[in-house]
C-alpha cells in the first residue's frame, strides 16, 4: 500500500507540474515570441513601462520558470519566476477594479481569480518542491543515500590526560 501511495504521489506531482507549466510555456511559445511586436504594443497600451524590455523579461521568466517546473529542477526557483510573471500580468491586464462596464468587470474578475488559483499552485510548489518524480527529488534521494553510506567517524580524543595527585 505504501508503494502504491508513493507511485501515486510521483504521478500526481508530475501531472500537476505539467499542467501548471503548460499555461506559461504556451503563452511564451505560442503568443509572446511569435507576436513580439504586437504584444509589446499591447503591453505599452496597458501601461506597462518599458514594454519591450518588460516583454523580454517576461519571456525569460516564462521559459526558465516553465522548463524548470516541468523538469522539476530548481522547482522552487522556477515556480517563483512564474509567480513574479503572474503577479505582474494580473496587475496590468486583469485590473477588474478599473472597468466601469459590469460585463467587462465580471470577465476581468474571473480572470483575476483564475490567476489567484494558479498562484496558489505555484506557492504550493515553492513550499513543497517538485515531488518524488523530479530532478530535485532524485538529487534529494541520492544525497540521502550517500549520507547513509558514509562511514561513521570515530570520536577523536584531543585532550591530553592530566596527572592526578
Amino acid at each position: 500500500m505504501e508503494q502504491l501511495a508513493a507511485v501515486m504521489q510521483g504521478f500526481v506531482s508530475v501531472l500537476a507540474r505539467l499542467l501548471l507549466a503548460a499555461v506559461f510555456l504556451a503563452s511564451a511559445i505560442g503568443n509572446k515570441i511569435p507576436q513580439f511586436k504586437q504584444t509589446a504594443e499591447y503591453m505599452r497600451a496597458e501601461g506597462v513601462p518599458n514594454s519591450k524590455l518588460a516583454l523580454f523579461g517576461a519571456i525569460g521568466l516564462l521559459l526558465l520558470g516553465g522548463l524548470s517546473v516541468v523538469a522539476g529542477a530548481w522547482t522552487r526557483i522556477g515556480a517563483f519566476f512564474l509567480l513574479v510573471f503572474l503577479v505582474a500580468a494580473t496587475y496590468y491586464f486583469h485590473d477588474f477594479w478599473s472597468f466601469p462596464d459590469p460585463m467587462q468587470r465580471q470577465l476581468q474578475t474571473i480572470q483575476f481569480m483564475k490567476n489567484m488559483a494558479i498562484a496558489g499552485g505555484l506557492l504550493s510548489l515553492m513550499a513543497f518542491g517538485g515531488g518524488p518524480w523530479s530532478v530535485d527529488g532524485w538529487i534529494s534521494r541520492r544525497q540521502a543515500e550517500v549520507e547513509a553510506e558514509a562511514p561513521t567517524a570515530k570520536p577523536r580524543v584531543t585532550a591530553k590526560p592530566t596527572a592526578q595527585a
